[in-house]
């Protein structure tokens, strides 16, 4: 891609040889290096490393990075929330697309661009006059070295169990490449009940429910929402929020944590402000009241066993997949949580790409022991259809894997379909009937 620099000397920066001129600078980068001839050969005479790129662009902004396996959307949305309630030009960057001060700039895409990109939504946040930029940090970019040069005004480490193992190709890589991001004098806000944690200590504060934490839950409640008392050394603040679960306590945790560090201020107050935050979509997303139906993202086996967790007493049916030509490690643990917590079980396509959803759907069940509890219908649409018409009063139903999503990629098509509008298509014709 082409950005516009701001200095005279070059005319605009690019990672693409086949865009260069004499007037522009050639960025190297892990995946551009390569092509670095070929920009000569365009006459290009200025070759650029990541860290130059302050130079040209606009950088000079509180960048808040947030990694972790579950929660970076919603603990990024959250502090994005809270900061915008309290006065604060915002930018938000991440799973859910490119925002600024509440509007959306650019729509989906990777989680964390490309470097060069990522750069160019940076200079354009500091040019909108933002006071902060919150950004989501996969582990993809850490590894590619997609964030090279930024220098972060707070590391989050939200938790770390098990993904993406189809690129890591193994557990101790992915958990390595997630601490890495730890390792400088950054100021750190790390999740001290995660026990894979490793991280340079220096300037690391750290906020936890189970164990002893710079920002802790003295006390908390989720029946029907979330109550809890929050402390940070003499000062305490009490949290309402109509957010379910454990796992959205840990993410508002952050969030406020994360906000009291960067700008201080009272504790109460910042408490106040994200009380206001009613979640993101397509995460313990309350599709329908009664009967309960509820999407979520939660595509592995910790992710999902949070959401059932935060349904206690109550009879769950779960509908889930796995993606194809993804992690394959994943699908019989998924199963087997599943299993374990669910009444019963629907298994279907979750964006099966080049693989067949039949082997999908029977990989996943092999972790589940009790099969009699399982419907297989590979049609996501065709499967979320029975199950909201079969679901009971006692029931919610839990449909985990896409969230937002709005398509389903079945080879190499890419199939217009959303969990939210099947629910309430079926639900209609319930209802209508």
């Amino acid at each position: 891609m082409k950005v516009f620099s701001h200095q005279d000397e070059v005319e605009f920066i690019s990672d693409d040889s086949r865009e260069c001129t004499p007037k522009s600078a050639f960025l190297l980068t892990q995946s551009s290096r390569a092509y670095e001839a070929a920009a000569r050969e365009k006459g290009c005479k200025l070759f650029l490393e990541p860290k130059d790129l302050h130079r040209f662009l606009k950088t000079d902004i509180p960048l808040i990075g947030v990694t972790g396996t579950n929660g970076k959307t919603t603990t990024s949305a959250a502090i994005y929330s809270i900061l915008l309630d309290l006065g604060y030009k915002v930018a938000l960057l991440g799973t859910r697309g490119f925002f600024m001060n509440d509007e959306l700039i650019e729509p989906k895409g990777l989680t964390t661009p490309p470097l060069l990109e990522l750069y160019e939504r940076i200079d354009r946040a500091k040019r909108a006059g933002c006071d902060f930029f919150v950004m989501e940090v996969s582990s993809h970019a850490i590894d590619q070295k997609r964030i090279e040069g930024l220098n972060f005004a707070l590391k989050i480490l939200t938790n770390i169990t098990s993904d993406h193992l189809d690129y890591h190709k193994s557990l101790e890589h992915y958990i390595q490449t997630k601490n890495s991001f730890f390792d400088d004098s950054t100021p750190k806000l790390i999740n001290k009940d995660e026990s894979k944690a490793k991280f340079n200590p220096q300037n690391a504060l750290s906020y936890g429910i189970e164990h002893p934490s710079s920002y802790h839950v003295k006390a908390y409640s989720l029946h029907g929402g979330i109550e809890a008392r929050i402390a940070f050394l003499d000062k305490e603040a009490s949290l309402s929020s109509s957010l379910f679960g454990k796992h959205n306590l840990y993410n508002l945790l952050a969030a406020i944590s994360a906000v009291h560090r960067l700008i201080g201020g009272e504790l109460q107050e910042i408490c106040n402000m994200a009380e206001r935050f009613g979640g993101v979509e397509g995460r313990m997303e309350r599709v329908s009241e009664e009967p309960l139906v509820v999407v979520d993202f939660a595509h592995t086996e910790d992710g999902m066993r949070q959401v059932f967790e935060s349904f206690p007493h109550q009879e769950i049916v779960v509908l889930f997949g796995a993606g194809g030509d993804r992690d394959r490690s994943k699908r019989p643990k998924m199963g087997a949580v599943a299993d374990r917590y669910a009444k019963r079980i629907y298994l279907t396509s979750d964006n099966p790409r080049s693989e067949d959803p039949l082997v999908i759907i029977e990989e996943i069940e092999k972790g589940i022991h009790h099969c009699q509890k399982c419907i297989k219908e590979p049609d996501r649409v065709q499967a979320i259809r029975r199950a909201v018409k079969e679901l009971e009063a006692q029931e919610v139903l839990l449909i985990l894997g896409k969230g937002d999503e709005a398509e389903q990629i079945i080879g190499s098509q890419k199939i217009p379909m959303k969990d939210r509008e099947t629910v309430l298509s079926a639900l209609g014709e319930i209802r209508g009937a």
